[in-house]
């Protein structure tokens, strides 16, 4: 089940901005569990991306999605925030990484945290990989960062997946590929040739009145093939790097 948790002292310690709630989804069974931040996509924390945080508590990780947009409208916070995912500094970080530190604290973590996004928050997961905070990457048809070769320089591992179908993100997976070769960082990249932008969706949640262009430009929409190989890709990967320390 998913619980909402306040990480308001949290954000207020590491400069995100104050009231920030998040929801965390619990795996199964006993024992303390890696944590994995969950960041949502363009349309927010809706129905499709609680799944998706719920879908990596079932892989065994304590899932938590901060709120970036603060309750409020995706129309209204999303340039503000993609601004920020560009930038790499803003408030929208210190959310973040308020995120990360309320997982480190909770008595259910081991200690090892990783970051896995979508969409909008792929771009951020790829910038964050890059910042030495977190143990693994996973990001999700994300925006290659302006310049690649400096932002996935002593990055940690990465896993990273795209759709071909996806016109408006053309050549990212090569970008972020050949960056990641560059720096020496483990990674895997792939490029899904039936697939388009969101592919991991288990529902469409574009407004009816954009999809006609969306399905045009980004080729968006679910593709479960994609995704369940993407899945399959992703918890092997967390599964090495997530893992807790040897004794």
């Amino acid at each position: 089940m998913t619980e909402h948790v306040d990480l308001s002292e949290f954000s207020a310690r590491h400069g995100g901005l104050p009231g920030l709630r998040g929801f965390l989804a619990r795996p199964p069974g006993d024992g303390p569990r890696p944590g994995v931040v969950v960041l949502f996509e363009a349309s927010g924390a809706d129905a499709v991306n609680k799944r998706l945080n719920k879908r990596m508590a079932e892989a065994g990780y304590l899932a938590l999605m901060p709120d970036l947009y603060h309750g409020r409208s995706p129309y209204r916070c999303l340039v503000p925030t993609m601004r920020s995912a560009l930038s790499g500094r803003g408030r929208v970080y210190g959310d973040i990484e308020a995120a990360r530190q309320w997982l480190l604290a909770d008595p259910g973590c081991t200690g090892k945290v990783g970051v896995i996004g979508f969409c909008m928050g792929g771009g951020f997961a790829l910038v964050l990989a890059g910042q030495g905070r977190f143990d693994a990457a996973a990001a999700n048809y994300g925006r290659a960062p302006s310049d690649a070769d400096a932002a996935m320089k002593g990055a940690c591992p990465v896993i990273a997946s795209y759709g071909a179908k996806d016109r408006a993100f053309r050549g990212y997976a090569a970008t972020v590929r050949t960056a990641l070769e560059r720096a020496g960082v483990e990674h895997d990249v792939k490029l899904y040739p039936d697939a388009g932008h969101s592919f991991f969706n288990e529902a469409d949640n574009v407004p009816p009145v954009l999809r006609p262009v969306m399905r045009a430009v980004m080729g968006i929409g679910p593709e479960p093939a994609a995704a369940a190989d993407a899945w399959q890709r992703i918890e092997a990967f967390f599964g090495k790097h997530l893992a807790a320390d040897p004794a």
